[in-house]
């Protein structure tokens, strides 16, 4: 899912070398998904195109989810049932578009990832075309709700008919309006159809329990729901960006990578 700031995507494993290798304080700058240890490689990026336990991971994920549309669609139900879907990282991959601004040396930035879903080429993740498709062949109705604008719109049409996934009617593609929370949209939709499944990268694309929440409330919203995910909440891995890191930065979008590397390499656990 596309966050108003796309940056570091380190794995924990990564850092502890990267804490052992480096001197307290004396972090370089970084791009995005780039890895202080392992020699600088945007490891992220690395794992998210190259692994095949990452493609397992996704396939897992949209496993459980047709074992749960199978299900609701054995329970007889007066609304037409639906499942409402986040886009960026939950089935299409922007790990290019931040692989090139890495290379580049810069980060995210609104006016060139606008460019890049422009184009309408993202690529999708192993298993998504098969879901998303069953889902539409069996009389679900698919909510596509994202937080990419109006802007966007145009670009994304083009890449969900560039691979096929369904959509029943443009007005099935929800983008953000004023408001990164999708409580509103989901609640909107919830007025009509029975939703069925959730499906996100990131935690707050399925409720608002979720949204704009410190790393421990985070935690404990995730004990409490434990019951849902894998039953109505479907997450896919993302560990390039989202609020995961957000929360830990207290949602100050205005720090600056060098600040951010310092809080993370403090933060990070090594061996007692």
């Amino acid at each position: 899912m596309k966050k108003v700031s796309l940056i570091i995507g380190s794995c924990a494993l990564a850092l502890i070398t990267s804490c052992k290798t480096a001197p307290s304080g004396a972090l370089t700058p970084h791009t995005p998904y780039e890895n202080l240890g392992r020699d600088g490689k945007i490891y992220a990026a690395f794992y998210q195109q190259r692994a095949a336990e990452y493609e397992a991971l996704c396939l897992q994920a949209y496993n459980i989810a047709k074992l749960r549309l199978d299900e609701a669609l054995a329970q007889k139900s007066n609304q037409t049932l639906a499942i409402v879907s986040d886009i960026d990282e939950t089935f299409l991959d922007n790990s290019y578009y931040a692989v090139e601004r890495a290379k580049m040396g810069k980060s995210y930035d609104q006016k060139t990832w606008e460019e890049w879903t422009a184009k309408g080429i993202a690529k999708p993740l192993t298993g998504s075309q098969e879901f998303y498709q069953y889902a539409a062949e069996k009389g679900i109705q698919v909510f596509y709700v994202t937080n990419r604008t109006e802007s966007e719109r145009a670009g994304t049409l083009k890449n969900l008919k560039k691979y096929n996934f369904p959509l029943q009617n443009e007005d099935n593609l929800i983008v953000r309006s004023t408001e990164s929370s999708k409580e509103t949209r989901r609640n909107d939709i919830a007025k009509n159809y029975h939703i069925v499944l959730l499906l996100g990268d990131n935690l707050a694309d399925f409720s608002n329990i979720f949204d704009k929440k410190t790393e421990a409330e985070r935690s404990s919203a995730v004990k409490n729901s434990a019951a849902d995910f894998g039953k109505k909440f479907i997450i896919i891995p993302n560990v390039g960006y989202g609020d995961w890191e957000s929360s830990f930065y207290k949602y100050k979008y205005d720090y600056t990578d060098q600040k951010k590397d310092s809080m993370m390499y403090e933060a990070v656990k090594t061996m007692p």
